[in-house]
């Protein structure tokens, strides 16, 4: 099965860096085949026989291992990622000032990001939560750093450990998937 690995907090400002050609190459050599990334900041594809949950322990068993700091990451099939895009509301397929998904990780359940998020007034920002992520837009360009989003939501612990792509590394995704 094809996979899709997204690693938080990578090759950021200088800090955490990981070399995606040497990362590619640890992962052959722990048996994945079809290994591939995307731009450098820690979208990985590969494919596997093993089940998600072995598959998602080993991951973090070898990150761990060489890549201390990457303590979140998001793992899912592209079976997975195919039903999540055919169910997001049509506003995701608008064209927008900004465009963000927000993908759980192992400490970041939907449920969690649900309760955080709950209440607040979002204005002119839309928030939908899918299985994978949380996809959040915004409609009006110059008040994007007043957004509830900047304001509130990157102030809280959970911001601190999602994945976050923006619109076209999302789309991007299902070449690599499809490989």
């Amino acid at each position: 099965m094809r996979y899709c690995l997204l690693l938080r907090g990578i090759n950021v400002g200088g800090r955490n860096k990981v070399v995606m050609a040497e990362l590619k190459a640890l992962l052959t050599a722990q048996g994945y085949e079809e290994v591939a990334s995307y731009i450098n900041s820690g979208n990985l594809f590969l494919t596997s026989s093993k089940a998600e949950p072995d598959l998602r322990q080993e991951l973090k068993n070898l990150l761990a291992q060489h890549y201390p700091f990457v303590a979140q990451f998001s793992l899912f099939s592209q079976e997975a990622y195919e039903v999540e895009r055919q169910q997001l509301p049509t506003w995701w397929q608008e064209d927008l000032a900004r465009k963000d998904a927000l993908f759980y990780t192992q400490t970041v359940t939907k449920e969690l990001l649900e309760q955080e998020l709950a209440n607040l007034n979002l204005g002119d920002e839309v928030l939908y939560f899918g299985d994978l992520a949380a996809y959040w837009g915004k409609y009006d360009e110059k008040t994007y750093a007043q957004t509830v989003y900047h304001k509130q939501f990157a102030k809280t612990k959970s911001y601190k450990q999602v994945t976050i792509r923006n619109h076209k590394t999302f789309a991007k995704l299902a070449d690599f998937l499809a490989q």
